[in-house]
């Protein structure tokens, strides 16, 4: 784990920590950049799902028979 010295805004960090739940800034802050990390995934996946279906990779569901047994 790094170690860093940085100025942050205290009201964003307040507002961070509040919507987080942490208790403390070290926390708050290792929590915020989790949550930007996995939002960022998240919304690479929805893409390519998104890219996908505009390809046509799902028509193939549109007939139930393809899919139910």
């Amino acid at each position: 784990m790094s170690k860093l010295l940085i100025e942050v805004d205290d009201e964003a960090l307040a507002e961070a920590q509040q919507l987080l739940g942490t208790s403390t800034k070290k926390v708050t802050a290792n929590a915020a950049l989790a949550e930007f990390a996995n939002r960022l995934e998240r919304v690479r996946a929805l893409n390519s799902l998104a890219d996908m279906a505009e390809q046509g990779d799902f028509d193939v569901l549109l007939d139930k028979a393809n899919y139910r047994g």
